[in-house]
């Protein structure tokens, strides 16, 4: 007998209807903080998947595996039975008439009603305009990206390996990374772990522990959000690992061979590398504009959407932009800001849509930001309490496997990181395509 479902999004149910568009914390935390109340709700992504993206370097860098980090979300929401995930883009925003028009696969095109809508679409690599940068650089913000420099940081070994010229084994083994945040400095990290140590012995034609690692930043110092001494903890640990930490350096041209930097004097320097990483820049993903356009919201120079305090458009309370891509009083884009100010929209449209008093505004309850700079390492900070070392990185451990969606996902991820940080073995080395000689 085949199984019967509820009836997911139909008008005729009479069902306030919620259009969430997007999967990441934002999307997803709204979605199941509505999982209780008598909506209707579709929730719209242009990926099957739900990503971690807090560990993307960690598939880039052979830890973990796709499916650990990005598990669908079909999947996580099979026994939420007032949703409906649909797979697609959208393409255009009727504010008046509340509908979005959407692609979906093989060419098709759809149109959506909403009463109330959840925008949480994310952001996207910054190149600051350069097309160079973006052409000759790897972003790391997408499971392709990670899959994609994976393929570059492992087949950059393998290259070098069957390298006789000096000079451009020299250029294989230089890693040039852009951008001294926390997807910089764990990159940074992870890399120097693999040529430090996971890669040892492995070689013949080279020591993996000839690898240059550049971490190139134009601040004063690196993860600038954390307190300096922090950023000086961090530093020294990545030292230890090999990693060269240049600060108030800017890059100013990156090619299929190189990266040219000028320091604070303006004086330039050109260094060969054949893996050149992107982690110094977001804006809001394209989606951002549609919205701005459709409901006459204002953008900042990111791009990301100015919100009321409740986090809805000024004049449209009926939309509402939560995560990174809101602009909401100098929130930073953290995975906990998108997963709180989801469950919040949530909350108010149920409110509104039962006739009680709306929540009011917005409060982020800060819980703290951290970065793992090596596979026992990290720095955390909380509420004035600065952590690093070993305790730093078991917090960062607790933290990012609590955050994890599902059980399997938490115990897999354990044992690939008992793999690594205790056995110091990388599981996830598969490479698609080999990098070429440009």
């Amino acid at each position: 007998m085949a199984r019967t479902h509820a009836n997911n999004g139909d008008p005729a149910a009479g069902r306030h209807r919620v259009v969430i568009v997007g999967s990441g914390f934002g999307g997803l935390f709204a979605t199941k903080a509505l999982r209780r109340e008598p909506v209707a709700v579709t929730l719209i992504d242009a990926t099957n998947h739900h990503l971690f993206q807090p560990l993307l370097y960690q598939v880039a860098t052979g830890i973990l595996s796709t499916g650990e980090i990005a598990p669908v979300t079909r999947e996580i929401l099979r026994r939420q039975r007032n949703v409906s995930v649909q797979l697609g883009e959208v393409t255009a925003i009727d504010a008046d008439a509340r509908t979005l028009t959407v692609a979906g696969p093989q060419a098709t095109e759809r149109t959506v009603p909403y009463d109330s809508l959840i925008v949480a679409g994310g952001m996207t690599a910054s190149y600051f305009g350069n097309a160079s940068f973006e052409r000759f650089s790897q972003g790391m913000k997408t499971i392709g990206d990670a899959l994609a420099l994976r393929a570059q940081i492992f087949g950059a070994f393998e290259a070098a390996e069957v390298e006789s010229d000096p000079g451009r084994r020299a250029a294989w083994l230089t890693f040039a990374i852009v951008g001294g945040g926390p997807t910089g400095v764990e990159l940074a990290g992870q890399i120097g772990e693999l040529a430090h140590r996971a890669l040892a012995r492995e070689y013949r034609a080279f020591d993996p522990e000839e690898a240059k690692i550049l971490l190139f930043d134009v601040g004063e110092r690196i993860l600038p959000t954390f307190a300096p001494r922090l950023s000086r903890k961090a530093t020294t640990a990545l030292e230890r690992l090999g990693v060269e930490v240049h600060t108030d350096v800017k890059v100013t041209d990156i090619d299929a061979e190189s990266i040219t930097v000028a320091d604070a004097s303006g004086s330039e320097r050109r260094i060969a590398a054949k893996t050149r990483i992107w982690a110094a820049g977001v804006r809001a993903a394209p989606l951002a504009a549609l919205v701005a356009a459709a409901t006459g919201a204002q953008q900042d120079r990111s791009g990301r959407i100015a919100v009321a305090a409740d986090c809805s458009i000024p004049g449209r309370p009926e939309v509402f932009v939560v995560g990174d891509m809101m602009d909401l009083a100098g929130l930073p884009g953290l995975a906990e800001v998108a997963m709180q100010s989801g469950r919040h929209a949530a909350r108010t449209i149920v409110a509104r849509a039962r006739g009680d008093r709306a929540p009011g505004p917005f409060r982020y309850r800060d819980l703290g930001t951290m970065a793992a700079v090596s596979r026992t390492s990290a720095v955390a900070s909380f509420r004035g309490l600065h952590l690093s070392g070993r305790i730093g990185w078991l917090a960062w451990l607790v933290v990012h496997l609590t955050f994890l969606t599902g059980f399997k996902n938490r115990f897999t991820t354990l044992i690939h990181w008992g793999i690594t940080f205790i056995g110091n073995a990388r599981e996830e080395r598969a490479i698609i395509d080999l990098p070429q000689e440009d």
